[in-house]
């Protein structure tokens, strides 16, 4: 016998069908919704996606203008950046060679361009100092991990940590630092140091082997770049003298294209003198650089193990010698990207976290290619802005000129004098000297100024990774301690009923470490305010969290 279907069974079969209807509905949603969220994802991160469909020719030539005059400065800085790191030069030719072509597809703001820095040159020879090139290259590789990772981790947030005072201590001794580093080169000599202070006393001592070709050579060119720097403000001069406008606006032009080239023109005049010289005399009155290998890089893996004259070294024992420099020197190139990114994003929000991403990438693609570690310099990015870059491409015109000067130049890298590469430095991190911010602090907050002196002075005595983790010490204690000493507003109130009463108003949260102060402070006001009689009513309107301990108090 068949049996029917009751009402309430043929409803049931319909709620069936009806929620396998709702749920396809919703996979197929969710599907759309995922596909969706991925194809958003993968945007964000590769940023050439959004602008270069509105790529238009007025920003094409924008960014073939700026990326020549960019490429004129990066060729002899990175070289003299090779020379403070202890390298060849075609070392931080091959710093500066993927930065651009990798930036113009992940980059985020238009006028950074990665490559060799003062800042990584510095921390590289600290912790790379009297060992093969294999070092460099491992810790390239290893600070491209690290940044990499916290890009993809989204850990941007933690740059927030270290504040501008903290920033420009360190920026100022690391400047002072490169600056007395580089008067042995201007003054032809040779010595090797650990600090600051060591450098000094060795200058001194060694005085009188001071070579005068070299130190009339090395002044005269930073007097030149000083003069040259200079040159471009003085348009009006131009103006008044010279009625034409169309004359005037290529004179102006003029100028600031050589003011903006002056390293360029400095490293090859006096490369021409030498190679006459040499060649006229057999010998010159001032040290060269040397012999550059030519060509183009190998692409190889980053190594793993090193070979030196005595011994080998494994991956662990290179790591270990490394030691914190894996972790300190990815932290400040982060640091360093993600503040000339501020500088210039015109009030944009920086995605700090891309910017980590893309450093990252920067670094282990290097890596591969022989280069040391890279981050975004404030002297390239502010010539880039002068020069009117209009998207992140300006970074590909940078990097097909270095591509020219390694197969074309480097022979020619011998003459560049060792003191023309000093002065290039000095001129380059000179006026990142930061002296006045410690009259602004002073006015403002005291804990800012020994912030910002603490880290300039023991980056200055003992080392820049001391100086910086002993600044952002200074700002964590600061922050804990107003977590700890919040604000209280005490105000007597009377209700509607007519009882008065202690209104206690803290600023923030109530945590744990604020628990015992805000006990005295309740403490002191019933007793002061309402003579142990009035009742006591915390307002908790300001309160973000709070935590099991101050639950307990409350």
């Amino acid at each position: 016998m068949e049996m029917l279907p009751s009402k309430d069974n043929e409803k049931g079969y319909q709620e069936n069908d009806d929620s396998t209807e709702c749920a396809e509905e919703c996979e197929s949603v969710g599907k759309k919704a995922t596909r969706k969220y991925r194809g958003k994802s993968i945007k964000n991160y590769i940023s050439i996606i959004q602008w270069l469909p509105r790529y238009t020719k007025f920003e094409a030539i924008s960014d073939l203008v700026a990326g020549i005059t960019l490429g004129l400065t990066m060729i002899p800085q990175s070289i003299a950046y090779a020379a403070l790191a202890g390298l060849s030069a075609q070392y931080g030719l091959y710093s500066c060679l993927f930065g651009g072509f990798i930036y113009v597809v992940f980059g985020t703001v238009k006028e950074v361009s990665i490559g060799a820095t003062s800042l990584m040159a510095l921390l590289t020879i600290q912790y790379t100092s009297d060992m093969p090139v294999d070092f460099v290259l491992l810790l390239t590789f290893l600070a491209g991990c690290i940044e990499l990772a916290m890009g993809l981790l989204n850990l941007g947030f933690l740059v927030d940590f270290i504040s501008m005072p903290v920033t420009s201590g360190f920026t100022s001794a690391t400047s002072i630092i490169i600056i007395a580093s580089q008067m042995q080169g201007l003054l032809g000599l040779k010595y090797k140091f650990h600090s600051v202070p060591e450098n000094l006393y060795k200058l001194f001592k060694n005085f009188g082997s001071i070579r005068i070709g070299d130190t009339i050579l090395g002044i005269s060119c930073i007097i030149f770049l000083m003069l040259a720097r200079k040159v471009k403000d003085l348009t009006w001069l131009i103006s008044k003298g010279n009625k034409n406008g169309s004359d005037n606006n290529i004179l102006k032009k003029a100028l600031w294209f050589f003011s903006i080239s002056r390293n360029a023109v400095i490293v090859l005049v006096t490369a021409v003198i030498s190679y006459y010289i040499e060649n006229d005399n057999g010998h010159v009155p001032f040290i060269l650089s040397g012999k550059v290998m030519p060509g183009l890089p190998k692409i190889t893996l980053p190594p793993f193990s090193s070979q030196s004259k005595d011994r080998t070294y494994n991956f662990i024992e290179m790591v270990s010698h490394l030691g914190t420099g894996i972790i300190v020197l990815p932290l400040i190139a982060v640091l360093a990207n993600i503040a000339i990114a501020k500088a210039f994003a015109s009030g944009k929000r920086v995605n700090a976290s891309q910017e980590m991403f893309t450093l990252g990438l920067c670094n282990i693609v290097g890596s591969f290619a022989g280069a040391m570690p890279t981050c975004g310099a404030f002297t390239r990015s502010a010539v880039s802005n002068a020069s009117g870059v209009a998207t992140p491409f300006a970074g590909i015109y940078s990097s097909i000129l270095i591509v020219l000067a390694l197969s074309f130049l480097t022979p020619y890298f011998y003459y560049i004098p060792r003191a023309t590469l000093s002065a290039v430095l000095i001129g380059a991190v000179v006026f990142m000297i930061d002296w006045r911010i410690v009259s602004r602090l002073w006015k403002g907050s005291k804990k800012d100024v020994a912030a910002a002196l603490g880290t300039f002075v023991v980056c200055l005595v003992f080392d820049v990774e001391t100086g910086l983790l002993l600044g952002i010490l200074i700002n964590c204690l600061h922050l804990l301690y107003l977590s700890a000493r919040p604000s209280i507003q005490v105000t007597q109130c009377k209700s509607e009923l007519g009882y008065k009463y202690l209104l206690i108003k803290p600023d923030i949260g109530l945590f744990y470490p604020a628990v015992d102060f805000l006990c005295t402070q309740v403490m002191i006001a019933a007793k002061t305010e309402g003579r142990d009689k009035l009742p006591i009513v915390i307002d908790c309107d300001r309160f973000k969290g709070i935590d099991y301990t101050a639950a307990k108090f409350l």
